[in-house]
Protein backbone atom coordinates (compact mmCIF):
# COMPACT_ATOMS: atom_id res chain seq x y z
CA UNK A 1 0.00 0.00 0.00
CA UNK A 2 1.44 3.62 -0.90
CA UNK A 3 -0.13 6.21 1.58
CA UNK A 4 -1.01 9.48 -0.15
CA UNK A 5 1.87 11.54 1.14
CA UNK A 6 4.24 8.67 -0.23
CA UNK A 7 2.83 9.62 -3.95
CA UNK A 8 3.50 13.03 -3.01
CA UNK A 9 6.85 12.38 -2.42
CA UNK A 10 7.02 10.24 -5.92
CA UNK A 11 5.43 13.08 -7.45
CA UNK A 12 7.30 16.13 -6.43
CA UNK A 13 10.45 14.57 -5.86
CA UNK A 14 10.83 15.59 -2.65
CA UNK A 15 14.86 15.12 -1.34
CA UNK A 16 13.97 13.94 2.41
CA UNK A 17 11.95 11.26 3.64
CA UNK A 18 10.59 13.64 5.83
CA UNK A 19 8.23 15.13 3.60
CA UNK A 20 6.72 11.64 2.57
CA UNK A 21 4.79 11.31 5.79
CA UNK A 22 2.17 13.48 7.59
CA UNK A 23 1.13 13.30 11.07
CA UNK A 24 -1.96 12.31 12.59
CA UNK A 25 -3.81 12.30 16.17
CA UNK A 26 -4.12 9.63 17.87
CA UNK A 27 -6.06 9.39 21.11
CA UNK A 28 -4.56 5.57 22.66
CA UNK A 29 -7.29 3.72 24.24
CA UNK A 30 -7.78 4.00 27.74
CA UNK A 31 -5.49 7.18 27.63
CA UNK A 32 -7.21 10.24 28.72
CA UNK A 33 -5.22 12.54 26.45
CA UNK A 34 -3.99 12.48 22.31
CA UNK A 35 -0.69 12.53 21.08
CA UNK A 36 0.57 14.12 17.58
CA UNK A 37 2.38 11.05 15.95
CA UNK A 38 4.34 11.75 12.63
CA UNK A 39 5.28 8.74 10.31
CA UNK A 40 2.81 6.57 7.95
CA UNK A 41 -0.11 5.33 9.86
CA UNK A 42 -0.90 2.61 7.21
CA UNK A 43 2.83 1.17 7.39
CA UNK A 44 2.71 1.05 11.30
CA UNK A 45 5.30 3.60 11.52
CA UNK A 46 5.75 6.31 13.94
CA UNK A 47 8.99 8.33 13.18
CA UNK A 48 11.14 8.94 17.01
CA UNK A 49 13.57 11.59 18.56
CA UNK A 50 16.46 11.17 18.43
CA UNK A 51 15.28 11.05 14.51
CA UNK A 52 13.25 12.84 11.77
CA UNK A 53 10.71 13.57 14.30
CA UNK A 54 13.48 16.10 15.52
CA UNK A 55 12.46 17.79 11.88
CA UNK A 56 9.58 19.38 14.09
CA UNK A 57 9.86 22.56 15.93
CA UNK A 58 6.59 22.64 18.20
CA UNK A 59 3.30 21.54 16.86
CA UNK A 60 0.01 23.70 17.74
CA UNK A 61 -3.02 21.85 18.81
CA UNK A 62 -6.73 23.01 19.45
CA UNK A 63 -9.84 21.33 21.10
CA UNK A 64 -13.07 22.39 19.36
CA UNK A 65 -15.77 21.69 21.43
CA UNK A 66 -19.48 23.16 22.37
CA UNK A 67 -17.74 25.86 25.10
CA UNK A 68 -15.62 26.69 22.72
CA UNK A 69 -12.05 26.30 21.89
CA UNK A 70 -8.61 25.65 23.78
CA UNK A 71 -5.28 25.28 23.11
CA UNK A 72 -3.11 22.10 24.08
CA UNK A 73 0.08 22.64 26.05
CA UNK A 74 2.39 20.26 23.91
CA UNK A 75 5.25 18.02 24.89
CA UNK A 76 7.63 16.45 22.87
CA UNK A 77 7.86 12.78 23.78
CA UNK A 78 10.10 10.17 22.52
CA UNK A 79 7.59 9.09 20.03
CA UNK A 80 5.19 12.08 18.70
CA UNK A 81 4.24 15.31 20.72
CA UNK A 82 2.10 14.64 24.03
CA UNK A 83 -1.20 16.96 24.46
CA UNK A 84 -2.45 18.47 27.90
CA UNK A 85 -6.03 17.11 27.18
CA UNK A 86 -8.04 14.32 24.90
CA UNK A 87 -11.38 14.82 22.94
CA UNK A 88 -14.22 13.75 24.65
CA UNK A 89 -17.39 12.22 22.55
CA UNK A 90 -18.50 15.62 20.29
CA UNK A 91 -15.45 17.05 20.62
CA UNK A 92 -12.33 17.41 18.08
CA UNK A 93 -8.75 18.33 17.71
CA UNK A 94 -7.11 19.88 15.26
CA UNK A 95 -3.26 20.06 14.76
CA UNK A 96 -0.21 21.42 12.39
CA UNK A 97 3.21 22.56 12.35
CA UNK A 98 3.03 25.65 10.72
CA UNK A 99 7.29 26.29 11.47
CA UNK A 100 8.62 23.46 9.61
CA UNK A 101 11.75 23.92 7.81
CA UNK A 102 12.16 25.64 4.23
CA UNK A 103 13.17 22.79 1.52
CA UNK A 104 14.55 23.46 -2.06
CA UNK A 105 13.32 21.82 -4.94
CA UNK A 106 14.48 22.07 -8.23
CA UNK A 107 11.65 22.33 -10.87
CA UNK A 108 12.44 22.45 -14.98
CA UNK A 109 15.89 23.43 -13.59
CA UNK A 110 15.76 25.79 -11.24
CA UNK A 111 15.98 25.13 -7.36
CA UNK A 112 12.65 26.63 -5.47
CA UNK A 113 12.17 27.19 -1.91
CA UNK A 114 9.06 25.40 -0.90
CA UNK A 115 6.65 24.99 2.20
CA UNK A 116 5.83 21.92 4.08
CA UNK A 117 2.57 22.25 5.72
CA UNK A 118 1.48 18.83 7.89
CA UNK A 119 -2.26 19.89 9.66
CA UNK A 120 -4.30 17.10 11.28
CA UNK A 121 -7.84 16.49 12.57
CA UNK A 122 -9.78 13.99 15.32
CA UNK A 123 -13.23 13.26 15.42
CA UNK A 124 -15.15 11.85 17.43
CA UNK A 125 -18.65 11.77 15.65
CA UNK A 126 -19.68 12.49 11.95
CA UNK A 127 -21.63 15.64 13.32
CA UNK A 128 -20.54 18.30 10.80
CA UNK A 129 -17.89 20.61 11.75
CA UNK A 130 -16.36 23.78 9.73
CA UNK A 131 -12.83 23.96 8.54
CA UNK A 132 -10.19 25.37 10.72
CA UNK A 133 -6.72 24.31 8.89
CA UNK A 134 -5.36 25.48 5.74
CA UNK A 135 -6.27 22.44 4.49
CA UNK A 136 -8.97 20.89 6.56
CA UNK A 137 -10.76 17.75 5.91
CA UNK A 138 -14.62 17.69 7.97
CA UNK A 139 -17.54 15.37 8.63
CA UNK A 140 -20.33 16.54 6.64
CA UNK A 141 -22.85 14.80 8.98
CA UNK A 142 -23.44 11.66 7.13
CA UNK A 143 -21.19 8.66 8.22
CA UNK A 144 -18.40 8.36 6.14
CA UNK A 145 -18.72 11.62 4.32
CA UNK A 146 -15.97 14.16 4.19
CA UNK A 147 -15.60 17.53 2.19
CA UNK A 148 -12.43 19.04 1.99
CA UNK A 149 -11.64 22.64 1.85
CA UNK A 150 -8.46 24.68 0.89
CA UNK A 151 -8.30 28.28 2.74
CA UNK A 152 -11.81 28.04 3.50
CA UNK A 153 -13.12 26.98 -0.22
CA UNK A 154 -14.27 23.38 -1.17
CA UNK A 155 -11.49 21.65 -2.89
CA UNK A 156 -12.90 19.67 -6.02
CA UNK A 157 -10.95 17.12 -7.63
CA UNK A 158 -8.62 15.94 -4.86
CA UNK A 159 -7.44 12.31 -3.77
CA UNK A 160 -8.50 11.23 -0.57
CA UNK A 161 -6.68 8.00 0.98
CA UNK A 162 -8.43 6.22 3.80
CA UNK A 163 -6.27 3.67 6.04
CA UNK A 164 -5.69 1.71 8.51
CA UNK A 165 -2.68 0.21 10.55
CA UNK A 166 -3.25 -2.72 8.65
CA UNK A 167 -2.43 -1.42 5.54
CA UNK A 168 -6.17 -1.71 4.37
CA UNK A 169 -6.99 1.27 1.78
CA UNK A 170 -9.02 2.87 -0.43
CA UNK A 171 -8.71 5.67 -2.29
CA UNK A 172 -11.41 8.64 -3.68
CA UNK A 173 -11.60 11.52 -4.97
CA UNK A 174 -13.65 15.05 -3.93
CA UNK A 175 -16.38 15.85 -6.33
CA UNK A 176 -17.03 19.59 -7.49
CA UNK A 177 -18.77 20.19 -3.75
CA UNK A 178 -15.27 18.82 -1.98
CA UNK A 179 -17.33 15.86 -0.80
CA UNK A 180 -15.82 12.51 -0.58
CA UNK A 181 -17.66 9.40 0.85
CA UNK A 182 -16.27 6.53 2.14
CA UNK A 183 -17.51 2.25 3.36
CA UNK A 184 -15.86 2.00 6.85
CA UNK A 185 -16.34 -1.40 7.07
CA UNK A 186 -13.32 -2.45 10.06
CA UNK A 187 -13.87 -1.77 13.49
CA UNK A 188 -11.03 0.57 14.74
CA UNK A 189 -9.12 3.52 13.84
CA UNK A 190 -9.07 4.96 10.19
CA UNK A 191 -6.96 7.54 8.82
CA UNK A 192 -7.69 9.99 5.64
CA UNK A 193 -5.07 11.20 4.06
CA UNK A 194 -5.11 14.12 1.29
CA UNK A 195 -2.14 16.27 0.11
CA UNK A 196 -2.44 19.45 -1.88
CA UNK A 197 0.29 21.62 -3.97
CA UNK A 198 -0.21 25.09 -4.35
CA UNK A 199 2.17 26.51 -6.40
CA UNK A 200 1.34 30.11 -4.97
CA UNK A 201 4.04 32.12 -3.68
CA UNK A 202 4.21 33.34 -0.21
CA UNK A 203 5.94 34.21 3.17
CA UNK A 204 6.05 33.57 7.05
CA UNK A 205 7.03 34.97 9.88
CA UNK A 206 10.16 33.01 10.55
CA UNK A 207 13.06 33.06 13.90
CA UNK A 208 15.65 34.99 11.47
CA UNK A 209 12.52 37.09 10.09
CA UNK A 210 10.28 36.83 6.98
CA UNK A 211 10.75 33.77 5.16
CA UNK A 212 9.71 34.33 1.97
CA UNK A 213 8.58 31.06 -0.76
CA UNK A 214 7.50 29.64 -4.31
CA UNK A 215 5.01 26.90 -3.02
CA UNK A 216 2.99 24.83 -0.55
CA UNK A 217 2.74 21.26 0.05
CA UNK A 218 -0.04 21.07 2.12
CA UNK A 219 -0.94 17.86 3.91
CA UNK A 220 -3.37 16.87 6.08
CA UNK A 221 -5.37 13.86 8.20
CA UNK A 222 -7.98 12.75 9.84
CA UNK A 223 -8.94 10.35 12.07
CA UNK A 224 -11.85 8.46 13.59
CA UNK A 225 -11.97 5.16 15.95
CA UNK A 226 -15.07 3.23 14.47
CA UNK A 227 -16.54 1.62 17.42
CA UNK A 228 -18.02 -0.94 15.71
CA UNK A 229 -18.16 -3.46 13.10
CA UNK A 230 -16.04 -6.16 11.35
CA UNK A 231 -12.92 -7.34 13.39
CA UNK A 232 -9.74 -5.39 11.80
CA UNK A 233 -6.99 -6.91 10.12
CA UNK A 234 -3.86 -7.29 12.64
CA UNK A 235 -1.43 -4.47 12.01
CA UNK A 236 2.16 -5.53 10.89
CA UNK A 237 4.80 -5.24 13.35
CA UNK A 238 5.80 -1.29 14.15
CA UNK A 239 7.94 -0.01 11.59
CA UNK A 240 11.63 0.64 12.83
CA UNK A 241 11.68 4.54 12.85
CA UNK A 242 14.24 6.22 10.86
CA UNK A 243 17.15 8.43 11.85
Amino acid sequence: MISMASATLALLGFAHAAQAHQIWIEQPAGQQNAIVRFGEFGENLREASPGLLDKFGQPTATLIAGQGEKAAEVRKAADGFALSFGAARGESIVAADERYPLYTWKKDGKDTLNRYYPAARLITSFAAQSPKLALDLVPTGKDGEFKLYLKGQPKAGAKVALVTQSGWAKEAQTDAQGLVQFDMPWKGTYVAEVSVNDATAGERAGAGGTEKFDAVSYVTSLTYVKPDGVEPIPAPPAAAPNQ
